[in-house]
């Protein structure tokens, strides 16, 4: 009876678990705060509360509220402390729910800035629309498998002449379709979207905007997806 009742106990602690990260992403604010930090940088708690257009304090119990849940890490630095996503799967997570949501907003009410919707980070990958139709490209040309998560002996060989080194220790995902939540199809997510946006941003194809997920296309990156894709930004 006792092994019961503790294998009973173990089931419902996942779902309370689950319910704990549901309720700590439940709050607006945090969720602007999460929205920020999909720029895969790590911002202060002052720059977060600007964000989400609260009081420090209230940042202050948001964050901890967030931590707690491991949705975010925290790291101190003389005196400021920095909070970033803490991890690739939380940034997943993020933008699925990002999709699922936009969903729900009928088409034409949509206020999203048109250079966002064109390109910005998900976490450390490219998205938007110029990034599904990389995707698109590579898919057709056969780079990856049916399964989407394994790339194919030519995607990795057209990755290697590009110059684009992909992790073949990485834990995440060697690929994936990454779903876009404003083009509502897929980019191109894992260790090789990753990969991909550290080769752009080093070719200087592509330009951060501080402060902001937005990314800017260079005029070489517009050489560039025009020689590799055949896409005309």
């Amino acid at each position: 009876m006792l092994k019961q009742i503790e294998a009973i106990d173990d089931n419902d602690s996942l779902e309370l678990s689950m319910a704990a990260v549901a309720a700590a992403m439940s709050d607006p604010s945090r969720i602007k705060m999460l929205c920020a930090l999909m720029d895969g940088r790590a911002w202060t708690a002052t720059e977060l509360s600007i964000v989400a257009d609260v009081a420090a304090s209230t940042a202050s119990a948001h964050l901890a509220r967030l931590f707690s849940e491991k949705l975010v890490t925290c790291l101190s630095q003389g005196r400021h402390r920095y909070y970033r996503l803490a991890g690739h799967d939380i940034a997943e997570l993020i933008e699925m729910m990002m999709g699922i949501s936009w969903k729900r907003i009928p088409a034409p009410q949509t206020r999203a800035p048109l250079q966002l919707r064109a390109t910005r980070t998900c976490y450390d990958h490219l998205a938007g629309e110029i990034a599904v139709r990389i995707y698109d490209v590579m898919v057709s040309r056969g780079w990856f498998e049916a399964d989407g998560n394994t790339m194919t002996s030519e995607g990795r060989k057209q990755f290697q002449a590009s110059g684009v080194v992909l992790d073949t220790k990485t834990r995440r995902k060697a690929c994936c379709g990454c779903l876009d939540w404003s083009e509502r199809r897929f980019h191109l997510g894992g260790d090789a979207g990753a990969a991909f946006f550290t080769h752009c941003e080093q070719k200087g194809w592509l330009t951060r905007v501080p402060g902001y997920r937005e990314v800017t296309i260079t005029s070489s990156g517009k050489a560039a997806l025009r020689r590799l894709f055949d896409i005309e930004v």
